[in-house]
């Protein structure tokens, strides 16, 4: 389970809620919502329907660009800035920045003034409700971005922090709570396949126009880059440049060795939500020395993953060197290193943790090589299986951009 934002009786939170009612600003004390003006980019009472509904979009777009320039800041119970946030936290300053509007505080703050909305009204720039405690009560709040993902801040969890999670999660399908809107509507869409079964089709071809996440600005953010961000709310992505190295391990050959050799890894990937879900495809490059058989590998993949925790990956490889295993009956010779199908497997990285400019994981890659026991010769199941399987753990690094 995950502990959230904070909703129990802590005078802190009590204190900053009562201050920010006193608070001079454009909410001053907190409207109805949806928020109709008061808070940058509001329309004039004279707008137009059309220009109404377009000033509510952009204002959308400004909310999830500024929860994005939050992104991977570390979770704090009670945090307001970028040492640290907490869900509603992360949900105040977003409005704070975007339209200088001040919003409650508190997650049970937040349900009670929003104005409730079905599934199927939800559009980007709306707030999502979980229900994560076993008190029944709402824990957790997160800003919708469109293509059925939310950004939000975790305190538990593989990854905590302000990141997104995607509503079809079994996690976060089990414990929705509801949808609140802060701003008008600004225009009719589908909302997200949520437990009540909607369609979940968002994209910039069925209505012509981008998701609010993408829509430039009519001038420069706060931190002088466009609304798209470094991560697209929808249909976009983020590119990956990782490092790994490890040695590998003699789980097979009685030599008395337990070191067989060293296997690196050079990753380049793309995230994608393009296919309504996240994905993760990728190309490494990956020498290899396995002393074992006395040959240099340079395999090149290409890898596919629903994340980066658990990939897949086949490819070519070129072998250097005479492949062979020293056994009980003399050497054992070995060909077909180098082949178009050279190298596959699967590489597991399920904790990682957040260090500067990156992640840090531990990994483990089980693969199968392209090595087969030379014609006539006897069948030897244990070199055999030792020389087409490769078994390594060490460390990984990745960058994100």
């Amino acid at each position: 389970m995950k502990r959230h934002s904070p909703s129990g009786p802590q005078a802190v939170f009590f204190l900053r809620a009562f201050l920010l009612l006193l608070l001079p600003g454009p909410a001053g004390l907190f409207a109805a919502a949806p928020l109709q003006s008061g808070y940058a980019l509001a329309p004039r009472d004279s707008a137009s329907p059309d220009q109404k509904a377009e000033a509510a979009w952009e204002a959308r777009g400004r909310v999830i660009y500024a929860a994005e320039k939050y992104k991977d800041i570390p979770y704090r119970y009670g945090g307001m800035d970028r040492n640290g946030l907490d869900c509603s936290g992360l949900v105040y300053v977003s409005f704070r920045d975007a339209l200088m509007v001040s919003v409650p505080r508190t997650t049970t703050g937040l349900y009670a003034w929003v104005e409730k909305i079905p599934a199927e009204q939800i559009q980007p720039g709306d707030l999502l409700f979980f229900k994560t405690d076993n008190g029944g009560k709402i824990s957790h709040v997160g800003i919708y971005t469109g293509g059925g993902r939310f950004i939000h801040a975790a305190s538990e969890g593989p990854v905590t922090g302000v990141i997104y999670s995607a509503l079809d999660e079994r996690y976060w399908r089990r414990t929705y709570a509801g949808a609140g809107r802060a701003l008008p509507e600004g225009r009719a869409e589908p909302g997200p396949a949520l437990a009540g079964g909607t369609s979940g089709r968002e994209s910039a071809g069925e209505t012509g126009r981008p998701l609010p996440g993408n829509v430039p600005s009519s001038g420069p953010s706060p931190g002088g880059e466009t609304a798209a961000g470094k991560e697209p709310p929808a249909g976009g992505g983020r590119l990956l440049l990782g490092f790994a190295a490890a040695p590998s391990w003699n789980g097979f050959l009685a030599d008395g060795n337990i070191i067989r050799g060293a296997a690196a890894q050079f990753f380049l990937g793309a995230e994608t939500h393009s296919l309504k879900r996240p994905m993760l495809f990728g190309l490494e490059l990956r020498p290899e020395w396995d002393g074992a058989l006395g040959v240099f590998r340079m395999p090149i993949t290409l890898s596919w993953g629903l994340n980066d925790k658990f990939r897949l990956f086949i490819g070519p490889s070129v072998s250097a060197g005479k492949a062979k295993l020293k056994t009980s009956d003399g050497d054992r010779y070995y060909t077909g290193g180098t082949s178009w199908i050279g190298a596959a497997g699967i590489t597991a990285a399920p904790f990682s943790m957040k260090v500067p400019g990156g992640d840090l994981a531990v990994y483990g890659e089980f693969a199968w090589q392209s090595y087969f026991s030379e014609a006539g010769t006897e069948r030897n199941w244990n070199a055999d299986f030792a020389a087409g399987l490769r078994f390594s753990t060490g460390l990984r690094y990745t960058w994100r951009f």
